[in-house]
């Protein structure tokens, strides 16, 4: 009995020992990818519009870029750019009400749609024709259709892509969307349309969260309140296209002997319409919401930094030229379907 407890006791003293070192291994990167977003966090309170993800992922590039990638932050790191990453997808879904999207009507809603897979398809059928690999121009066209660079991140666990392609993706999106700041607001007012409308078309065709809230703050409150609820329909769209995109790839993988099968569903995705669902019963109080929205921020804001400080800004700046190309021809489709569906629609 003595000896057994003994091992029993050598055991758990392995198992806490190895626990340590675990820990020890991944917290340098974790750490400096939790002080990337802080900067993120800080510079989003500044300016509105710059997400705190994009804010990250510029940080991580440049740290590779000037050489400041030191080995002891790898696997914090990596541990960044699944595990965290894959846990801010799914809180995503904490800050989306069903109901809220039934109440714009059938309409809108079927504009929404149809504006997004035309742009996806556009965007993808673009970027192939352009010399782009099949990941990077998937990772572009989500970007483009759905809602910018969570949208990259959340496909590019399932694409089968490099880093490199999700950065490229992330900056083509920034970039495109930074120039919509100046560009709609000055459309809407040249054609007239109320803020109604041009809360839905916001919506509709903006690529990131925070970049609606700025053009439809600058706007109007009604505008602004309908963008947001458009946009995040958008958002909810994700879902599917992930778990499409998922079991293409598994029926590709079954045609190859002793393929690995990835899953139907990623467990990301899972959870991220079961967070949907949860919020929709009204059952969440709002400081718990509020908390899980800034927590997948942080959580998404660290994974990106992660992102890009694994990536050869040399390979980002070679291939950029069609993914640009690609991405605005995307967006410019995106715009004018979902501005001439509403109109239709009324």
């Amino acid at each position: 009995m003595a000896t057994k407890n003994l091992t029993r006791s050598g055991d758990d003293r392995t198992r806490v020992r190895r626990g340590f070192d675990r820990v020890a291994a991944v917290l340098p990167g974790l750490l400096v990818a939790g002080a990337a977003a802080a900067i993120g966090f800080a510079v989003n309170r500044q300016i509105g519009a710059a997400s705190p993800l994009v804010v990250t992922i510029v940080l991580g590039v440049l740290l590779s870029a000037l050489g400041g990638y030191r080995p002891q932050f790898r696997d914090g790191l990596r541990l960044a750019a699944s595990t965290l990453l894959r846990t801010g997808i799914l809180l995503l879904g904490l800050q989306l009400v069903v109901s809220d999207i039934y109440r714009l009507g059938a309409g809108p809603i079927v504009v929404v749609l149809v504006s997004v897979a035309t742009a996806f398809v556009v965007t993808r059928w673009v970027g192939r024709r352009l010399g782009m690999t099949p990941a990077r121009s998937l990772l572009v066209a989500t970007g483009v259709a759905i809602c910018g660079a969570s949208a990259v991140a959340a496909m590019n666990q399932v694409a089968d892509g490099e880093d490199d392609d999700a950065v490229t993706a992330v900056a083509v999106v920034t970039v495109l969307g930074t120039l919509s700041l100046a560009v709609l607001p000055a459309l809407g007012l040249l054609l007239g349309l109320d803020e109604a409308m041009f809360g839905m078309w916001i919506g509709a065709s903006v690529h990131e969260v925070g970049q609606v809230v700025a053009i439809g703050g600058a706007v109007g409150a009604a505008a602004l309140s309908t963008a947001v609820v458009v946009k995040l329909f958008r958002v909810v769209l994700l879902a599917p296209l992930v778990a499409a995109v998922a079991i293409g790839r598994r029926s590709a993988a079954q045609k190859v002997d002793g393929a690995k099968l990835p899953p139907i569903l990623p467990w990301f995705v899972a959870g991220f319409l079961a967070m949907v669902a949860l919020r929709t019963t009204g059952w969440i109080p709002g400081g718990v919401i509020t908390a899980a929205s800034t927590t997948s921020t942080l959580l998404l804001a660290m994974a990106m930094f992660a992102l890009g400080a694994a990536v050869d800004p040399r390979a980002v700046a070679r291939g950029g030229r069609s993914a640009v190309s690609a991405g605005a021809i995307g967006t410019v489709v995106l715009a004018a379907t979902s501005l001439a569906g509403l109109a239709l629609v009324g």
